[in-house]
């Protein structure tokens, strides 16, 4: 996308959201788009695949608070006006042309016409050199600062996983359709073959400069409109720009003991940069599932034991399961009903290392049916346990 749409395209409508929207709000409505237009869903429809294309260039932005306050100070500035002038912020009636010693308006869209191209050299990088002002009766500032390349947009995705595959970490692909390096150019913009020149007008910096009075004026290079490099032959795929929109996987190293919502970054697997600048960073959340024996709590695994009553009367030594291998669980004689166990170090892995605790749970079980011999053997147990004096609800209020 060039960056004159920035003036030209309402992100806020894109996402269906209201300008002073919140950092939720906006990530559910893109969330909620991106599932409806993914060209995933959608095999063939193109009309699609360019709103996925648009949704995901304003998710990118908006979600970014810098790019944000980037975007709304534009749009208030300049409020699509398309020049500077009367209607571009009070640079002066005359226009920018005017207002450096030219004899016409100077064009909006002509600073950023250079992104669309391949150009690089974002709104960012020129207006921040616009203005040198010197000292009151001083010579003219200082020259223009060198141009940078401008980093791609970050992305965002979403996984879910199973409950021991998030905590044990497992390395699982995702598919992404994005902006992505042209294959065939490199990203470089140029065909295979031939390479950018530094531009001879400006040396390289994207910028030429005037001097007016007391100020020094800069303004994009006419001649790589302020890339600070010069394509001669094109890239025929990427029309010079580095940059196609493609279909790749990813794979995603998902750290033992992630947690549910949790966020992964990916440094340089975002959209990529404007004829080989860096690309942005991929951010996958993560959803867990739940799983039929443990949950957790922190780094603690949970699991909930099932014993007989002669095992929490007696005590016992049961086998239990972990996420690795089973470990022997002593059960102490005259254990309640209900009691937590603690066995250390068989929890979840700790990101800073070692591990949490398992805490088994023991829950009596009660046979659904008796036979005979079951029968008699727990009539004897129940008069021995009169005679000795055992009321189970001795103290109870109830009682």
């Amino acid at each position: 996308m060039a960056q004159r749409e920035w003036v030209e395209q309402d992100f806020y409508k894109e996402l269906g959201v209201s300008s002073d929207a919140g950092a939720d709000e906006i990530k559910k409505a893109y969330r909620k788009l991106a599932r409806e237009l993914h060209p995933d869903a959608n095999p063939g429809n193109t009309q699609a695949e360019e709103r996925f294309k648009r949704v995901s260039e304003a998710h990118a932005v908006l979600s970014d608070p810098a790019k944000r306050k980037e975007y709304d100070e534009t749009r208030r500035l300049f409020g699509g006006a398309g020049r500077f002038g009367t209607g571009g912020g009070g640079f002066g009636t005359g226009g920018f042309g005017n207002a450096a010693g030219g004899s016409g308006g100077f064009s909006f869209s002509d600073i950023f016409d250079g992104a669309a191209s391949g150009g690089g050299g974002g709104f960012g990088d020129i207006f921040e050199g616009l203005f040198n002002r010197a000292g009151a009766g001083a010579g003219p500032g200082p020259g223009p600062q060198p141009s940078r390349p401008r980093r791609g947009n970050d992305l965002e995705s979403e996984i879910t996983l199973g409950f021991r595959d998030a905590t044990l970490g497992v390395t699982t692909p995702i598919t992404l359709t994005s902006p992505s390096p042209c294959t065939t150019c490199h990203g470089s913009g140029a065909k295979p073959g031939t390479s950018p020149r530094v531009c001879q007008t400006c040396n390289g910096s994207g910028l030429v400069s005037r001097n007016q009075g007391a100020f020094s004026f800069s303004e994009p290079c006419p001649d790589c409109r302020g890339s600070g490099s010069v394509i001669d032959d094109p890239c025929t795929d990427c029309q010079g720009t580095g940059v196609t929109v493609r279909t790749r996987t990813v794979n995603v190293k998902i750290p033992p003991g992630v947690s549910d919502g949790q966020r992964i970054r990916l440094a340089g697997q975002g959209q990529a940069g404007m004829r080989g600048a860096p690309s942005g960073d991929l951010f996958v959340t993560v959803h867990v599932g739940g799983d039929d024996v443990f949950s957790r709590n922190g780094d603690d695994l949970l699991v909930t034991l099932p014993v007989s009553f002669s095992e929490l009367a007696l005590g016992a030594t049961v086998t239990v399961p972990t996420l690795g291998q089973p470990v022997g669980v002593k059960i102490p004689a005259g254990t309640t009903d209900g009691r937590t166990l603690r066995v250390r170090g068989r929890g979840v892995p700790k990101r800073s290392g070692g591990h949490g605790d398992l805490l088994v749970k023991v829950q009596v079980t009660v046979p659904g049916s008796l036979d005979e011999r079951a029968q008699e053997a727990l009539r004897t147990y129940a008069e021995a346990e009169r005679a000795g004096g055992f009321d189970p609800r001795s103290g109870w209020a109830g009682a």
